[in-house]
């Protein structure tokens, strides 16, 4: 009986794909080592980039909350001082004699306005000075004064008609106000020279250097008349307040401190007119209201900040944050308050209408503010703007928590240290990945050249025993 031994090959540690072939590589190192360091590196940096976007987060809630407290503080420049209620405003009992403004702190109350005369400019008129004024009238140079300024006007030769000493006029370096214009008439051409300023010391002047010559025909002065007829005189206004007389150069005043008139016209005889100056309550109203609507804006962005959205199911990224409950505390606490304005009535928010609903924003009752503001206007200043007053203490308060060294600044700080913190974790990561990379890179190239060469031997052993006489056998 013949017997017959079978050989095995044997087992080989190449992969079984074409990279696996005798003299080629057995392992693929580059997705290897990839796979194996992005299963290192991957749970890391999912725990950076978590606590990243945490803290991303919240340096954009305290942006969010810098840029609220801001604009609401804003509201507060209307009435945290005493001269933010300063709100006054004139009126005229007859506005074709004067017309009035009134600035802050302005006296309140009713005064008499008596106009005799208004302030007015000079205006005079030459003589006949040729027909039409393209004559030549002379050459030399006029010294033109109006009040205590005088400027200088060169005729020259070859531009001295009417027309050209008119241009000269008008157009001459350092005229104070002093227009000359042509009028034509059925006797020729006149000069009318014409000032801007009003008053009793802005007459016109006019001398000349041309020896006695044809320029001579445009000068006057207070002491010779004869060229010019003067149509409009230099006078200044003439007036009394509540019996006390004035005059001004203008026919704009400004006696009354803080008041300023505007003379338009002369009373009758023994009929004053009436100038009243009264407290403006509508704008300060209109700054309560918009302080109101300010607030009300602010704490529903606050609240969005450190509240919990039903409908979302999400919380806010400052939900249960110490910094933001400190700030919504010290704002209540201002809010709420009593303050000392002279007045049991009026001494709180509430007293004047201002009420809290049950979400935490404001609410305003119009008509119990206008009382409050024609009853005792002075309270109502005070309990904003005095001494400890909300809108003072508001005022500080986020001025302090909005300062270099306040709060939030500390808050902000330590967050920045945070991002940075992790942003140099990230980078020593990466490092620490690249260097692993390499590492074993180098082992599994290692790795792979050893296995490349058993794999060869293996298959010159397998070809050797093939090669081998087989060795039969007979059964007994």
């Amino acid at each position: 009986m013949t017997s017959t031994t079978a050989t095995s090959s044997p087992v080989s540690v190449a992969s079984s794909s074409s990279a696996g072939a005798a003299g080629g590589s057995v392992i693929n190192v580059n997705s290897l080592v990839s796979q194996l360091v992005t299963a290192t590196q991957a749970p890391q940096q999912a725990l950076i980039n978590s606590r990243t976007q945490a803290v991303t987060a919240q340096i954009s809630a305290l942006g969010a909350l810098k840029g609220a407290l801001s604009s609401f503080q804003s509201s507060l420049s209307t009435l945290d001082t005493p001269d933010a209620f300063n709100a006054e405003f004139a009126t005229s009992s007859d506005q074709a004699v004067f017309t009035a403004t009134a600035s802050s702190g302005a006296p309140t109350g009713t005064y008499s306005i008596t106009v005799d005369q208004l302030a007015s400019a000079q205006q005079l008129l030459s003589g006949s000075l040729g027909q039409d004024g393209t004559a030549s009238i002379g050459s030399g140079t006029l010294q033109v004064s109006l009040g205590s300024t005088s400027f200088s006007v060169n005729i020259a030769d070859s531009a001295n008609t009417l027309a050209d000493i008119a241009s000269a006029i008008n157009t001459a370096n350092g005229n104070p106000g002093v227009t000359a214009t042509i009028i034509q008439g059925s006797d020729g051409a006149h000069l009318l020279l014409s000032s801007s300023l009003t008053g009793a010391d802005n007459t016109i002047q006019v001398s000349e250097t041309d020896s006695g010559n044809a320029l001579a025909a445009l000068t006057h002065d207070s002491s010779d008349t004869t060229n010019f007829t003067e149509q409009s005189p230099a006078r200044d206004a003439q007036y009394s307040i509540s019996g006390v007389s004035a005059t001004s150069s203008s026919n704009t005043v400004s006696t009354l401190n803080g008041v300023t008139l505007t003379l338009l016209g002369k009373t009758a005889a023994n009929t004053p007119a009436t100038l009243t100056v009264a407290t403006n309550t509508a704008t300060i109203e209109s700054n309560i209201k918009a302080f109101v609507t300010a607030y009300n804006t602010m704490a529903s962005e606050l609240s969005s900040l450190g509240g919990y959205n039903a409908t979302t199911n999400t919380a806010g990224p400052m939900m249960g944050n110490a910094l933001l409950s400190s700030v919504q505390h010290g704002i209540r606490s201002a809010l709420y308050s009593l303050v000392s304005t002279g007045s049991s009535t009026y001494n709180s928010l509430a007293s004047i209408g201002i009420t809290t609903k049950s979400d935490g924003t404001l609410n305003l009752n119009g008509e119990k503010l206008q009382t409050a503001l024609q009853t005792n206007f002075s309270a109502v200043s005070q309990l904003f703007s005095g001494a400890g007053g909300v809108a003072a203490k508001l005022d500080s308060q986020i001025t302090n928590e909005l300062g270099s060294s306040g709060i939030i600044a500390s808050n902000s700080a330590s967050l920045t240290r945070q991002e940075n913190a992790l942003t140099d974790q990230t980078n020593q990561l990466s490092d620490q990945m690249a260097a692993l990379t390499t590492s074993l890179t180098l082992q599994y190239s290692a790795l792979n050249t050893l296995l490349s060469s058993l794999q060869t031997t293996s298959s010159y052993l397998t070809q050797a025993f093939a090669s081998l006489p087989q060795v039969q056998t007979k059964n007994g």
